[in-house]
Protein backbone atom coordinates (compact mmCIF):
# COMPACT_ATOMS: atom_id res chain seq x y z
CA UNK A 1 0.00 0.00 0.00
CA UNK A 2 1.17 3.49 -0.80
CA UNK A 3 1.18 5.30 2.52
CA UNK A 4 1.83 8.75 1.15
CA UNK A 5 -0.69 10.88 3.04
CA UNK A 6 -1.40 13.20 0.12
CA UNK A 7 -4.88 12.59 -1.22
CA UNK A 8 -6.60 14.71 -3.86
CA UNK A 9 -9.51 16.73 -2.51
CA UNK A 10 -13.09 15.84 -3.39
CA UNK A 11 -15.96 18.18 -4.17
CA UNK A 12 -17.74 19.24 -1.00
CA UNK A 13 -21.41 18.92 -0.26
CA UNK A 14 -21.83 22.62 0.42
CA UNK A 15 -25.43 22.34 1.56
CA UNK A 16 -24.49 19.79 4.21
CA UNK A 17 -21.76 22.16 5.42
CA UNK A 18 -24.34 24.91 5.69
CA UNK A 19 -26.78 22.66 7.56
CA UNK A 20 -24.07 21.82 10.06
CA UNK A 21 -23.74 25.55 10.70
CA UNK A 22 -27.51 25.90 11.16
CA UNK A 23 -27.37 23.10 13.72
CA UNK A 24 -24.47 24.77 15.57
CA UNK A 25 -26.36 28.07 15.82
CA UNK A 26 -29.40 26.23 17.18
CA UNK A 27 -27.23 24.46 19.76
CA UNK A 28 -25.87 27.78 21.05
CA UNK A 29 -29.38 29.22 21.30
CA UNK A 30 -30.60 26.03 23.01
CA UNK A 31 -27.86 26.22 25.65
CA UNK A 32 -28.49 29.92 26.33
CA UNK A 33 -32.21 29.31 26.80
CA UNK A 34 -31.54 26.23 28.92
CA UNK A 35 -30.30 28.57 31.66
CA UNK A 36 -33.90 29.66 32.23
CA UNK A 37 -35.57 26.27 31.99
CA UNK A 38 -36.50 23.66 34.56
CA UNK A 39 -34.64 21.09 32.43
CA UNK A 40 -33.31 20.61 28.89
CA UNK A 41 -36.75 19.65 27.61
CA UNK A 42 -38.65 22.58 29.19
CA UNK A 43 -37.80 25.58 27.02
CA UNK A 44 -38.42 27.44 23.79
CA UNK A 45 -36.10 25.25 21.70
CA UNK A 46 -37.49 22.11 23.29
CA UNK A 47 -35.64 19.65 21.06
CA UNK A 48 -32.39 21.53 20.46
CA UNK A 49 -30.50 18.63 22.02
CA UNK A 50 -31.32 16.58 18.90
CA UNK A 51 -28.80 18.66 16.94
CA UNK A 52 -26.07 16.34 18.26
CA UNK A 53 -27.82 13.33 16.74
CA UNK A 54 -28.11 15.20 13.44
CA UNK A 55 -24.38 15.96 13.58
CA UNK A 56 -23.63 12.25 13.95
CA UNK A 57 -25.66 11.46 10.80
CA UNK A 58 -23.71 14.12 8.93
CA UNK A 59 -20.44 12.76 10.29
CA UNK A 60 -21.14 9.20 9.15
CA UNK A 61 -22.15 10.42 5.70
CA UNK A 62 -19.12 12.68 5.26
CA UNK A 63 -16.64 10.09 6.55
CA UNK A 64 -18.01 7.48 4.15
CA UNK A 65 -17.98 9.86 1.21
CA UNK A 66 -14.50 11.19 1.94
CA UNK A 67 -12.65 7.97 2.75
CA UNK A 68 -14.47 4.81 1.59
CA UNK A 69 -12.71 4.73 -1.79
CA UNK A 70 -9.26 5.81 -0.55
CA UNK A 71 -8.08 2.82 1.44
CA UNK A 72 -5.96 1.54 -1.43
CA UNK A 73 -3.90 4.75 -1.15
CA UNK A 74 -4.10 5.37 2.60
CA UNK A 75 -3.03 3.53 5.72
CA UNK A 76 -4.99 3.45 8.95
CA UNK A 77 -2.44 5.78 10.56
CA UNK A 78 -2.80 8.18 7.63
CA UNK A 79 -6.54 8.27 8.26
CA UNK A 80 -6.08 8.97 11.96
CA UNK A 81 -3.61 11.75 11.23
CA UNK A 82 -6.03 13.43 8.87
CA UNK A 83 -8.85 13.24 11.39
CA UNK A 84 -6.64 14.55 14.19
CA UNK A 85 -5.58 17.50 12.06
CA UNK A 86 -9.22 18.27 11.31
CA UNK A 87 -10.64 17.87 14.82
CA UNK A 88 -8.04 18.17 17.53
CA UNK A 89 -6.79 21.77 17.25
CA UNK A 90 -10.25 23.05 18.18
CA UNK A 91 -10.57 20.42 20.93
CA UNK A 92 -7.48 21.98 22.47
CA UNK A 93 -8.82 25.50 22.00
CA UNK A 94 -12.18 24.68 23.57
CA UNK A 95 -10.47 23.19 26.62
CA UNK A 96 -8.05 26.12 26.93
CA UNK A 97 -10.90 28.65 26.74
CA UNK A 98 -12.80 26.67 29.34
CA UNK A 99 -9.78 26.79 31.64
CA UNK A 100 -9.42 30.56 31.13
CA UNK A 101 -13.06 31.15 32.13
CA UNK A 102 -13.24 28.38 34.72
CA UNK A 103 -12.96 30.32 37.98
CA UNK A 104 -15.13 33.17 36.68
CA UNK A 105 -18.13 30.84 36.96
CA UNK A 106 -17.54 29.96 40.61
CA UNK A 107 -20.78 29.90 42.59
CA UNK A 108 -23.61 27.78 43.91
CA UNK A 109 -24.54 26.43 40.49
CA UNK A 110 -21.07 24.90 40.08
CA UNK A 111 -20.40 23.59 43.60
CA UNK A 112 -16.91 22.16 43.07
CA UNK A 113 -15.22 25.19 41.50
CA UNK A 114 -12.73 26.54 44.01
CA UNK A 115 -13.12 23.52 46.29
CA UNK A 116 -10.88 20.94 44.62
CA UNK A 117 -7.10 20.64 44.59
CA UNK A 118 -4.98 22.37 41.98
CA UNK A 119 -3.50 19.03 41.00
CA UNK A 120 -6.95 17.70 40.18
CA UNK A 121 -7.70 20.78 38.08
CA UNK A 122 -4.40 20.32 36.24
CA UNK A 123 -5.04 16.62 35.67
CA UNK A 124 -8.53 17.35 34.32
CA UNK A 125 -7.06 19.98 31.99
CA UNK A 126 -4.42 17.63 30.61
CA UNK A 127 -6.98 14.87 30.10
CA UNK A 128 -9.29 17.32 28.35
CA UNK A 129 -6.52 18.38 25.98
CA UNK A 130 -5.78 14.73 25.21
CA UNK A 131 -9.48 13.93 24.73
CA UNK A 132 -9.41 11.48 27.63
CA UNK A 133 -12.81 11.52 29.38
CA UNK A 134 -12.60 12.17 33.11
CA UNK A 135 -14.57 9.87 35.43
CA UNK A 136 -17.02 11.28 38.01
CA UNK A 137 -14.30 10.98 40.66
CA UNK A 138 -12.30 13.64 38.79
CA UNK A 139 -15.19 16.08 38.39
CA UNK A 140 -14.04 19.65 39.14
CA UNK A 141 -17.27 21.55 38.37
CA UNK A 142 -20.02 19.47 39.93
CA UNK A 143 -21.87 18.39 36.80
CA UNK A 144 -20.18 15.04 36.18
CA UNK A 145 -19.05 16.01 32.67
CA UNK A 146 -16.26 14.12 30.93
CA UNK A 147 -14.60 17.51 30.32
CA UNK A 148 -15.36 19.95 33.12
CA UNK A 149 -13.82 22.83 31.16
CA UNK A 150 -15.93 22.37 28.04
CA UNK A 151 -19.06 20.23 28.36
CA UNK A 152 -19.80 19.66 24.63
CA UNK A 153 -16.49 17.82 24.30
CA UNK A 154 -18.45 14.71 25.30
CA UNK A 155 -19.87 14.43 21.79
CA UNK A 156 -16.37 14.74 20.28
CA UNK A 157 -15.29 11.82 22.48
CA UNK A 158 -17.95 9.70 20.78
CA UNK A 159 -16.94 11.17 17.42
CA UNK A 160 -13.38 9.98 17.99
CA UNK A 161 -14.66 6.52 18.89
CA UNK A 162 -16.73 6.44 15.68
CA UNK A 163 -13.63 7.30 13.64
CA UNK A 164 -11.65 4.51 15.32
CA UNK A 165 -14.41 1.97 14.71
CA UNK A 166 -14.77 3.12 11.12
CA UNK A 167 -11.05 2.62 10.45
CA UNK A 168 -10.91 -0.86 11.97
CA UNK A 169 -14.42 -2.26 11.46
CA UNK A 170 -17.11 -0.26 9.70
CA UNK A 171 -15.22 0.45 6.48
CA UNK A 172 -14.79 -3.29 5.90
CA UNK A 173 -18.51 -4.10 6.16
CA UNK A 174 -20.53 -4.90 3.08
CA UNK A 175 -23.71 -2.94 2.49
CA UNK A 176 -25.97 -5.77 3.76
CA UNK A 177 -23.91 -6.18 6.94
CA UNK A 178 -23.82 -2.44 7.48
CA UNK A 179 -27.60 -2.28 7.00
CA UNK A 180 -28.07 -5.11 9.52
CA UNK A 181 -25.87 -3.33 12.09
CA UNK A 182 -27.76 -0.10 11.46
CA UNK A 183 -31.06 -1.88 12.12
CA UNK A 184 -29.71 -3.23 15.42
CA UNK A 185 -28.61 0.28 16.36
CA UNK A 186 -32.10 1.55 15.48
CA UNK A 187 -33.54 -0.87 18.04
CA UNK A 188 -31.29 0.66 20.70
CA UNK A 189 -32.52 4.12 19.68
CA UNK A 190 -36.09 2.97 20.20
CA UNK A 191 -35.13 1.41 23.52
CA UNK A 192 -33.76 4.77 24.67
CA UNK A 193 -36.42 7.06 23.20
CA UNK A 194 -39.37 4.97 24.38
CA UNK A 195 -37.73 4.04 27.69
CA UNK A 196 -38.18 0.31 27.12
CA UNK A 197 -34.99 -0.25 29.12
CA UNK A 198 -34.52 -3.72 27.65
CA UNK A 199 -30.93 -3.91 28.89
CA UNK A 200 -31.67 -2.52 32.37
CA UNK A 201 -29.18 0.34 31.98
CA UNK A 202 -31.57 3.28 32.25
CA UNK A 203 -32.42 4.75 35.63
CA UNK A 204 -36.14 4.24 36.37
CA UNK A 205 -36.62 7.92 37.26
CA UNK A 206 -34.87 9.94 34.58
CA UNK A 207 -37.15 12.90 35.40
CA UNK A 208 -37.32 15.33 32.46
CA UNK A 209 -34.96 13.14 30.44
CA UNK A 210 -37.37 10.23 30.21
CA UNK A 211 -38.62 9.69 26.64
CA UNK A 212 -35.68 11.68 25.27
CA UNK A 213 -32.13 10.91 24.15
CA UNK A 214 -30.66 13.54 26.48
CA UNK A 215 -27.37 12.38 27.98
CA UNK A 216 -24.06 10.81 27.07
CA UNK A 217 -21.71 13.22 28.84
CA UNK A 218 -20.64 11.20 31.89
CA UNK A 219 -18.84 7.93 32.57
CA UNK A 220 -21.65 6.09 34.30
CA UNK A 221 -23.23 2.93 32.91
CA UNK A 222 -26.43 4.78 31.98
CA UNK A 223 -24.67 7.74 30.40
CA UNK A 224 -22.29 5.53 28.42
CA UNK A 225 -25.26 3.57 27.07
CA UNK A 226 -27.04 6.79 26.14
CA UNK A 227 -23.91 8.13 24.43
CA UNK A 228 -23.28 4.94 22.47
CA UNK A 229 -26.92 4.75 21.44
CA UNK A 230 -26.94 8.37 20.28
CA UNK A 231 -23.79 7.70 18.26
CA UNK A 232 -24.34 4.34 16.58
CA UNK A 233 -27.57 4.61 14.65
CA UNK A 234 -26.97 8.15 13.30
CA UNK A 235 -23.35 7.47 12.36
CA UNK A 236 -24.03 4.07 10.79
CA UNK A 237 -27.09 5.40 8.99
CA UNK A 238 -25.06 8.30 7.57
CA UNK A 239 -22.35 5.89 6.46
CA UNK A 240 -24.93 3.63 4.80
CA UNK A 241 -26.54 6.58 3.01
CA UNK A 242 -23.16 7.62 1.61
CA UNK A 243 -22.77 4.15 0.07
CA UNK A 244 -26.30 3.79 -1.25
CA UNK A 245 -26.18 7.23 -2.92
CA UNK A 246 -29.96 7.45 -3.40
CA UNK A 247 -30.29 11.18 -2.94
CA UNK A 248 -33.32 13.48 -3.15
CA UNK A 249 -33.15 16.62 -5.26
CA UNK A 250 -35.14 19.60 -3.97
CA UNK A 251 -35.29 23.08 -5.43
CA UNK A 252 -33.96 25.48 -2.81
CA UNK A 253 -32.79 22.46 -0.82
CA UNK A 254 -30.64 24.35 1.68
CA UNK A 255 -33.42 26.69 2.74
CA UNK A 256 -36.05 23.96 2.96
CA UNK A 257 -33.72 21.72 4.97
CA UNK A 258 -32.78 24.61 7.27
CA UNK A 259 -36.44 25.41 7.88
CA UNK A 260 -37.17 21.75 8.60
CA UNK A 261 -34.36 21.56 11.14
CA UNK A 262 -35.52 24.77 12.83
CA UNK A 263 -39.04 23.35 13.18
CA UNK A 264 -37.75 20.01 14.47
CA UNK A 265 -35.60 21.66 17.15
CA UNK A 266 -38.21 24.22 18.23
CA UNK A 267 -41.36 22.07 18.24
CA UNK A 268 -42.86 21.86 21.76
CA UNK A 269 -42.64 18.56 23.57
CA UNK A 270 -45.44 16.35 22.30
CA UNK A 271 -47.69 15.64 25.27
CA UNK A 272 -45.03 17.04 27.61
CA UNK A 273 -41.42 15.89 28.08
CA UNK A 274 -42.45 12.99 30.32
CA UNK A 275 -45.00 11.65 27.83
CA UNK A 276 -44.27 8.66 25.63
CA UNK A 277 -45.39 10.71 22.60
CA UNK A 278 -42.29 12.82 23.06
CA UNK A 279 -40.22 9.66 22.87
CA UNK A 280 -41.96 8.75 19.64
CA UNK A 281 -41.10 12.21 18.31
CA UNK A 282 -37.43 11.81 19.29
CA UNK A 283 -37.29 8.42 17.59
CA UNK A 284 -39.05 9.68 14.46
CA UNK A 285 -36.60 12.58 14.08
CA UNK A 286 -33.52 10.41 14.59
CA UNK A 287 -34.61 7.40 12.55
CA UNK A 288 -36.30 9.20 9.64
CA UNK A 289 -36.18 13.01 9.60
CA UNK A 290 -32.43 13.51 9.95
CA UNK A 291 -31.52 10.89 7.31
CA UNK A 292 -34.11 12.52 5.03
CA UNK A 293 -32.53 15.95 5.57
CA UNK A 294 -29.10 14.54 4.68
CA UNK A 295 -30.49 12.90 1.53
CA UNK A 296 -32.11 16.18 0.51
CA UNK A 297 -29.00 18.20 1.31
CA UNK A 298 -26.72 15.83 -0.59
CA UNK A 299 -29.03 15.62 -3.59
CA UNK A 300 -29.81 19.31 -4.00
CA UNK A 301 -27.72 21.98 -5.68
CA UNK A 302 -26.89 25.58 -4.86
CA UNK A 303 -28.07 27.71 -7.74
CA UNK A 304 -27.36 31.25 -6.57
CA UNK A 305 -24.27 33.02 -5.17
CA UNK A 306 -26.04 34.15 -2.00
CA UNK A 307 -26.91 30.61 -0.90
CA UNK A 308 -23.37 29.49 -1.70
CA UNK A 309 -21.89 32.28 0.44
CA UNK A 310 -24.21 31.49 3.33
CA UNK A 311 -23.39 27.76 3.22
CA UNK A 312 -19.68 28.48 2.99
CA UNK A 313 -19.80 30.85 5.95
CA UNK A 314 -21.89 28.53 8.11
CA UNK A 315 -19.80 25.51 7.15
CA UNK A 316 -16.57 27.17 8.26
CA UNK A 317 -18.14 28.50 11.45
CA UNK A 318 -19.98 25.35 12.53
CA UNK A 319 -17.30 23.29 14.26
CA UNK A 320 -15.43 26.18 15.94
CA UNK A 321 -18.74 27.58 17.20
CA UNK A 322 -19.94 24.27 18.57
CA UNK A 323 -16.71 23.45 20.37
CA UNK A 324 -15.92 26.90 21.84
CA UNK A 325 -19.27 28.42 22.84
CA UNK A 326 -20.00 26.57 26.07
CA UNK A 327 -17.32 28.18 28.28
CA UNK A 328 -19.18 31.44 27.62
CA UNK A 329 -22.50 29.78 28.42
CA UNK A 330 -21.12 28.78 31.83
CA UNK A 331 -20.60 32.50 32.51
CA UNK A 332 -24.07 33.39 31.28
CA UNK A 333 -25.54 30.76 33.60
CA UNK A 334 -23.56 32.13 36.52
CA UNK A 335 -24.72 35.70 35.86
CA UNK A 336 -28.38 34.68 35.46
CA UNK A 337 -28.36 32.68 38.68
CA UNK A 338 -26.78 35.60 40.57
CA UNK A 339 -29.28 38.13 39.20
CA UNK A 340 -32.73 36.52 39.37
CA UNK A 341 -34.33 39.90 40.07
CA UNK A 342 -32.77 41.64 37.08
CA UNK A 343 -35.32 42.99 34.58
CA UNK A 344 -36.31 40.80 31.67
CA UNK A 345 -34.55 43.00 29.11
CA UNK A 346 -31.27 42.59 31.01
CA UNK A 347 -31.42 38.83 30.65
CA UNK A 348 -32.28 39.21 26.97
CA UNK A 349 -29.32 41.54 26.45
CA UNK A 350 -26.91 39.22 28.24
CA UNK A 351 -28.08 36.14 26.34
CA UNK A 352 -28.01 37.93 22.98
CA UNK A 353 -24.61 39.42 23.78
CA UNK A 354 -23.18 36.00 24.65
CA UNK A 355 -24.66 34.61 21.44
CA UNK A 356 -22.87 37.26 19.36
CA UNK A 357 -19.69 36.93 21.42
CA UNK A 358 -19.70 33.16 20.87
CA UNK A 359 -19.89 33.71 17.10
CA UNK A 360 -17.09 36.28 17.14
CA UNK A 361 -14.94 34.10 19.38
CA UNK A 362 -15.45 31.10 17.10
CA UNK A 363 -14.62 33.13 13.99
CA UNK A 364 -11.46 34.51 15.60
CA UNK A 365 -10.39 31.01 16.66
CA UNK A 366 -11.00 29.76 13.12
CA UNK A 367 -9.10 32.51 11.32
CA UNK A 368 -6.27 33.18 13.76
CA UNK A 369 -5.66 29.68 15.09
CA UNK A 370 -7.45 26.73 13.50
CA UNK A 371 -6.88 27.36 9.79
CA UNK A 372 -3.21 28.43 10.14
CA UNK A 373 -2.39 25.52 12.44
CA UNK A 374 -4.10 22.98 10.20
CA UNK A 375 -2.26 24.30 7.16
CA UNK A 376 1.04 24.02 9.02
CA UNK A 377 0.23 20.47 10.13
CA UNK A 378 -0.74 19.49 6.59
CA UNK A 379 2.57 20.74 5.21
CA UNK A 380 4.82 19.39 7.95
CA UNK A 381 2.98 16.25 9.07
CA UNK A 382 0.44 15.03 6.53
CA UNK A 383 2.13 15.88 3.25
CA UNK A 384 5.74 15.67 4.36
CA UNK A 385 7.61 13.66 1.69
CA UNK A 386 9.30 10.46 2.70
CA UNK A 387 13.08 10.46 3.11
CA UNK A 388 13.46 8.30 -0.01
CA UNK A 389 11.52 10.76 -2.13
CA UNK A 390 13.36 13.72 -0.61
CA UNK A 391 16.73 12.18 -1.47
CA UNK A 392 15.75 12.02 -5.13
Amino acid sequence: MNTNTYLPSKPRYEILDGLRGVGALMVVAFHLLETYSAGPAYQLLNHGYLAVDFFFVLSGFVIGYAYDDRWDRMSTWDFFKRRLVRLHPMVLMGTVLGACYYFLAQGEGFPLIGHVSGWLVLAAFVMGCLMLPTPPSMDIRGWGETNSFNGPNWSLTWEYLANILYAFVFRRLSKPLLALLTAAAAFCSLDLCLNWNVFGLLTPGRDSQIYTVIGGWSLTSEQVYVGLTRLFYPFLCGLLLSRLRRFIRVRGGFWWCSALLAVVFALPCVGGPDNVLNGVYNAFCILFVFPLVVLMGAGSQLTDPRSSRVCNLLGHLSYPLYITHFPLVYLQMRWAWDHPEAPFYAHVMVAFGVFLLAILQAWACLKLYDLPLREWLKRHWLHKPSKQRADR
